[in-house]
C-alpha cells in the first residue's frame, strides 16, 4: 500500500492511547473485495482487553468533560485539519478495504470531516433551560450534561463517515468513545485514532476495538459503564443489540435498514428522472442504505422512463476502484452476489422481466453488474428487502393514492424520493410517506445540519444537525429555591 504517510495504516487496536495486539496472537486477514490480495492483518482482543479499554475510558472521562467546549472543539478542530491533510492516503485505505471508487472515497472523507467540524461548533450551543417558576422564591431550569462512555458500531458501507458522524457528536458532547469498526474495513478507523491522537485528543477518549463481533459486543453491552450504543448496521443486528442493552438500560440510537422508494409523477421529464434514479440506485454500487429500491414510475411514462434507465445503466463502468474511470466497484465480498443473484432469481421466477445485468461481463468474483428488473410485484425479495446490491426493480402505477400505498408497504422507514414538480402533489406525498427523510427532486439529501435517521424498522434516534449531539446530553433539571425560615418555625 503507497501512502504519502505509511504511519496512518495501523494493523492494531487502540485502547487508552496505546496501539495495541491481541493476548493471544490471534489475528484476522483483511482482503481488498476487488482482488482477494490481503491488504493486512487486525488483532482479535481478549476479553480482558476489552475490559481494560472500558477502563480506559472511564478514567478519563471526568477530565475530558470537565473541558469547557471550546476547549474541546480546539482539538476537534485540529482533527477536522488533519483529516483534510490526509485525505488522499485516507481515501486510498478506504478504497482498497471497501472496494468503492477512488472519487467516491474522496468524496466519503470531505463529507465525514464536515461532521468533525459541525459537531466542534455544535458542542457550544448545548444550551439549557431558564422555567419560568411556580414555586416561591425558586429559580427552575436545565442543563445538558454528558451521558457517558458511547459505544459506536459501525458498517463497513462507509467506514469514515460513519465513525465520525457518531464519534463528534460524541466528543462534542464530552463523552469518551469506543469505536467497534466492521471487520471488513478497520483501516479507515484505525486511521482515524492517529489523526485523533495527533489532533490532541487525550488517551482514552477515542479508542478502537478489534474482536470477534458477537462476544465482544455482548461484552461491551452487559457492561453497565457504558451509557450510550449508536449502531448503524442491518435491522437484525440492531434488534440483536437493543436486546443485549435492555437490562442496562442504554441510550440507543440506531441507523438501521432502509427499503427507499423513488417515485416519479406523470409530469417528469423520463429523461431526467431516469438519470436522477440511476444515480440514486447505484451509488455505493447500491451498499447504501439510502438507495433506491423500489422505484415507481407512473404508467403514462413507464416505457420511456425505463428505456433512458437502460440506457444510462448501460454506460456505467464496473472495476476495480483504484482504476479510473470507474463507476461501480465490487460487492464486500462474494456473500453479497450470491444474495445479489438469488433476489433477481427470485424476481424472475415470480414473474418481473430482466431486462439487462448479463453476469458474464463481471471482471472478478466480487463484482456484480447492474440489473434492471421491470414488473417487480410485493410478492417478490427485491420489494420486500433491502437489496443492498446493484438491483433496480421498476414498477408503474396509476395515481397518487396507490403510489403512497404502495411506498409504504414496507417494515422500513428510512427515505423516500419524489420527482415531481406538481406542488400539490410533492406535498401530498411528502406528508403522507412514512419514512423519517424526504428528497424531492434531489438525489443528495444528507449532510451535517440535517437530521438523519428514520422511522419503523429502520431505526431509534436522529445523527447529525441539532438533533445529533443530543442522542449523547442527559437534560438535568434543577430547582434553586431561596434560604428562609421553615414555616411554622
Amino acid at each position: 500500500m503507497k501512502l504519502g504517510d505509511p504511519r496512518l495504516f495501523r494493523q492494531y487496536a487502540y485502547i487508552g492511547g496505546k496501539w495495541t495486539s491481541g493476548d493471544e496472537g490471534r489475528e484476522e486477514a483483511v482482503v481488498n473485495p476487488a482482488n482477494g490480495e490481503v491488504i493486512g492483518h487486525i488483532p482479535l482482543l481478549e476479553s480482558r482487553q476489552i475490559s481494560a479499554c472500558v477502563d480506559a475510558a472511564e478514567d478519563a472521562f471526568a477530565n475530558w468533560r470537565a473541558l469547557r467546549a471550546d476547549e474541546r472543539a480546539e482539538r476537534l478542530l485540529a482533527w477536522y485539519d488533519l483529516i483534510q491533510q490526509h485525505r488522499e492516503d485516507l481515501a486510498t485505505i478506504m478504497t482498497l478495504e471497501q472496494g468503492k471508487p477512488l472519487p467516491d472515497s474522496r468524496g466519503e472523507v470531505e463529507y465525514g470531516a464536515s461532521f468533525v467540524r459541525w459537531f466542534a461548533e455544535e458542542g457550544k450551543r448545548t444550551y439549557g433551560e431558564t422555567i419560568p417558576s411556580h414555586i416561591p422564591n425558586a429559580a427552575l431550569g436545565t442543563i445538558k450534561e454528558p451521558v457517558g462512555i458511547a459505544l459506536l458500531v459501525t458498517p463497513w458501507n462507509f467506514p469514515l463517515a460513519m465513525i465520525t458522524r457518531k464519534a463528534a457528536a460524541a466528543l462534542a458532547a464530552g463523552c469518551p468513545v469506543i469505536v467497534k469498526p466492521a471487520h471488513e474495513t478497520p483501516f479507515s478507523a484505525l486511521a482515524l485514532a492517529e489523526l485523533a491522537e495527533r489532533a490532541g485528543i487525550p488517551a482514552g477518549i477515542f479508542n478502537v476495538v478489534l474482536g470477534e463481533s458477537a462476544p465482544l459486543s455482548r461484552q461491551l453491552c452487559d457492561d453497565d459503564r457504558i451509557k450510550a450504543v449508536s449502531f448503524t448496521g442491518s435491522t437484525r443486528v440492531g434488534r440483536i443489540l437493543i436486546e443485549q442493552c435492555a437490562h442496562t438500560v442504554k441510550r440507543m440510537s440506531m441507523e438501521l435498514g432502509g427499503n427507499a422508494p423513488f417515485i416519479v409523477g406523470p409530469d417528469m421529464d423520463p429523461r431526467e428522472a431516469a438519470l436522477a434514479a440511476v444515480a440514486a440506485k447505484f451509488q455505493t454500487a447500491g451498499q447504501d442504505c439510502l438507495a433506491a429500491n423500489r422505484i415507481l414510475v407512473h404508467e403514462s411514462i413507464h416505457d420511456e422512463f425505463v428505456a433512458h434507465f437502460a440506457e444510462r445503466m448501460a454506460a456505467l463502468t464496473v472495476g476495480d476502484g483504484m482504476e479510473s474511470e470507474v463507476d461501480l466497484g465490487p460487492l464486500i465480498h462474494r456473500r453479497a452476489v450470491e444474495g445479489a443473484l438469488s433476489i433477481v432469481d427470485d424476481a424472475v421466477s415470480r414473474g418481473a422481466t430482466l431486462v439487462a445485468g448479463d453476469q458474464s461481463d463481471a471482471p472478478g468474483e466480487n463484482f456484480f453488474m447492474p440489473v434492471l428488473l421491470t414488473g417487480v410485484t410485493s410478492q417478490m425479495k427485491v420489494w420486500r428487502e433491502e437489496n443492498f446490491a446493484p438491483v433496480a426493480g421498476i414498477t408503474a402505477y396509476r395515481d397518487d393514492d396507490e403510489v403512497i400505498a404502495m411506498a409504504n408497504d414496507t417494515e422500513y422507514g428510512l427515505a423516500a424520493y419524489i420527482y415531481t414538480h406538481d406542488i400539490r402533489r410533492i406535498w401530498k406525498l411528502m406528508r403522507a410517506l412514512d419514512f423519517g427523510m424526504v428528497s424531492v427532486n434531489s438525489v443528495k439529501m444528507t449532510g451535517p445540519p440535517v437530521p438523519f435517521g428514520g422511522v419503523k424498522q429502520s431505526g431509534l434516534g436522529r445523527e447529525g444537525g441539532a438533533m445529533g449531539i443530543d442522542e449523547y446530553l442527559s437534560t438535568k433539571y434543577y430547582c434553586l429555591g431561596a434560604m428562609g425560615s421553615v414555616s411554622g418555625s
